[in-house]
């Protein structure tokens, strides 16, 4: 048995997919630590990891503090040392561990692997990105904002590098080390064959596929619903403040043939959205994977974790990204052809209707969504994470 301290940051999309890998880590024998923001305590506790926490508040702090450019927001995931750190040290003082898994991106887990001389595990919750496609993203997304903006970002960056080098004596060799967190071994959640330029990674990437555990929460009855023509509506667990948009769906969808069922979020009130017709089922949660497993469209924000589950079933989307990675999955899902991508600035009613009438009726698209699906099975989920991890500890000498 080896104890494993596990490290992440304050993100449903983060978190969710470690959970499997989780349980079944302890369910063959190993002991996990798990640092997650306090408000996830009650999400990880159940996989039988002893959970210890930081305060989400001073890391989204830090985190924003230097403001929206690129180089800012590499500076920011610096900044969220001194929350992660001193917090992880004085929790697990004392403690031994035999290896980390780290988040790609949050936490500081390239730099605990380093202050701790542990080997180290990434966990890669969205698409990977290599040095020179980090590089690239880097600096078209710097053209977006004024050249002394950039600079003067970029100055503050490398002075948070000097700063975080000699107060935790660490390297800090790279934008991409601080923002990707590389590690002798990377588990991706998704396929090679969704993931842009899969065949260029080498064996080092281990593309395990969605990480798929059962959820238990919440009962729906599906008895009594026509789910031939069943369309799924979430915008997520974040960004879901969209009443606009909510009754947009309506006056597309209302009086058709569709039943859709439209899962609004903990933050929009039912109230707000007023006359609801007849053919919708507006709740605030609903069992995403049973839904998943009936509908035949399914209208999302593009969040890695909903666009796998949705795949996984072989659903075509349609994609509205909201923030964070999501316009680079709503790319890849319409470069790949498993669906589109449309803006809501702008979209009328009638535009939605008869995009949802053009996936639902492309056949090319369902059979990407298909192979899709199989290409997520095939990858094994958590198991053959946890599977790759062990091959990883072996490979040194552990047992």
């Amino acid at each position: 048995m080896a104890r494993v301290l596990l490290i992440n940051g304050g993100s449903e999309g983060h978190i969710n997919p470690t959970l499997g890998v989780v349980q079944e880590l302890i369910r063959r024998g190993e002991e996990v630590v798990y640092f997650v923001a306090e408000q996830f305590r009650d999400r990880v506790e159940p996989t039988g990891a002893k959970v210890i926490t930081f305060d989400e508040g001073k890391f989204l702090e830090a985190f924003l503090a230097g403001g929206r450019t690129p180089w800012a927001r590499v500076g920011g995931l610096l900044r969220t040392a001194d929350i992660v750190i001193p917090s992880v040290l004085e929790q697990t003082k004392g403690e031994r561990f035999d290896y980390i898994i780290h988040d790609s991106m949050f936490g500081c887990g390239r730099l605990l692997a380093q202050i701790l001389d542990l080997p180290a595990i990434n966990s890669c919750t969205s698409f990977a990105f290599q040095q020179n496609s980090f590089d690239r993203l880097q600096d078209r997304l710097s053209h977006h904002f004024p050249a002394d903006v950039n600079e003067r970002a970029q100055q503050e960056y490398h002075q948070l590098v000097s700063t975080m080098e000699a107060k935790y004596n660490v390297q800090i060799g790279s934008a991409y080390e601080v923002f990707c967190n590389p590690a002798p071994m990377t588990i991706v959640y998704t396929s090679k064959r969704f993931q842009p330029d899969g065949e260029s990674f080498d064996e080092t990437y281990k593309f395990v596929g969605p990480s798929i555990v059962p959820r238990t929460q919440g009962q729906f009855d599906f008895s009594a619903m026509d789910t031939e023509h069943l369309i799924y509506i979430s915008l997520g667990t974040v960004f879901n403040q969209a009443v606009d948009f909510y009754k947009l769906c309506f006056a597309a969808f209302a009086e058709t043939k569709y039943t859709v069922i439209l899962s609004v979020g903990r933050q929009t009130q039912i109230a707000e959205l007023e006359d609801i017709p007849a053919n919708f089922i507006v709740r605030d949660y609903v069992p995403q994977l049973e839904v998943l497993q009936r509908a035949k469209l399914f209208i999302t924000h593009g969040g890695m974790n909903s666009t796998s589950e949705g795949l996984y079933y072989g659903v075509p989307l349609i994609v509205f990204p909201q923030s964070a990675d999501q316009p680079v999955v709503a790319r890849r899902v319409a470069e790949i052809g498993a669906g589109t991508h449309l803006k809501q600035e702008g979209l009328t009613a009638g535009e939605l209707r008869e995009a949802a009438e053009r996936v639902l009726m492309d056949a090319s698209i369902r059979k990407v969504c298909v192979e899709l699906g199989d290409s997520f099975r095939a990858a094994g989920g958590y198991h053959r994470a946890v599977e790759e991890i062990f091959a990883y500890k072996r490979s040194l000498g552990m047992k």
